[in-house]
């Protein structure tokens, strides 16, 4: 397994991480963090399938399909790929076997909670007043995003540190026999990484 890591401490690795149209990745990331941004832009820079399992996973209102449903669309979106890579985005530790189990590649955005926080309460204040429709016809409320416990700013920041002890583990047991992990631990490193990469 190869670890490429993108930060302030250590810049960006001498030798990059080898990704192409066949490469299977997948972005992870606390919620707001940028997974959605960074998919679209490696999926256009290398050519790879586009696979949100947000869009996979919400039915109208809010509700999600069951976990049953939710496999055979994820199983379905993978095969539609053929022998072209994908680039999936989302956390779902639900289905694990079935995203990183087939996928070489995870990029974990690994930013700090502020940097997080900052992302997330931005994305929401566009997507409410924005009237921003999602997945299903789904649209982020006021309500809904500031007032209630389902909060999605609310689950950042509760689920922060969490996650960073979930995927420092899933990087050390490798379970699903990942090829390369690429960790980015602050934004302004994005651009250097698509640079350095195929396309």
């Amino acid at each position: 397994m190869e670890v490429y890591v993108y930060d302030r401490e250590k810049g960006c690795p001498e030798t990059p991480p080898r990704l192409g149209p066949d490469s299977r990745i997948i972005v992870v990331g606390t919620s707001g963090s940028g997974k959605s941004t960074l998919a679209a832009l490696l999926a256009s820079r290398l050519g790879l399938h586009d696979i949100e399992l947000d869009a996979l996973y919400w039915e109208p209102d809010w509700q999600g399909c069951d976990t049953g449903e939710f496999r055979c669309r994820i199983a379905e979106a993978i095969a539609s790929c053929g022998e072209r890579g994908f680039v999936i985005h989302g956390n779902y530790n639900k289905v694990r076997d079935l995203t990183w189990g087939k996928s070489d590649t995870v990029v974990w955005l690994d930013y700090s909670k502020l940097t997080v926080m900052r992302r997330v309460i931005l994305r929401t204040f566009h997507r409410v007043f924005g009237r921003k429709k999602l997945w299903k016809g789904n649209r982020e409320t006021f309500r809904k995003s500031f007032l209630s416990r389902d909060s999605i700013i609310l689950w950042a920041w509760n689920t922060h540190e969490n996650r960073r002890t979930q995927y420092l583990e899933a990087m050390a047991s490798n379970e699903f026999d990942i090829e390369r992990f690429v960790v980015i631990r602050d934004p302004s490193f994005v651009e250097g990484f698509l640079k350095t990469i195929g396309g």
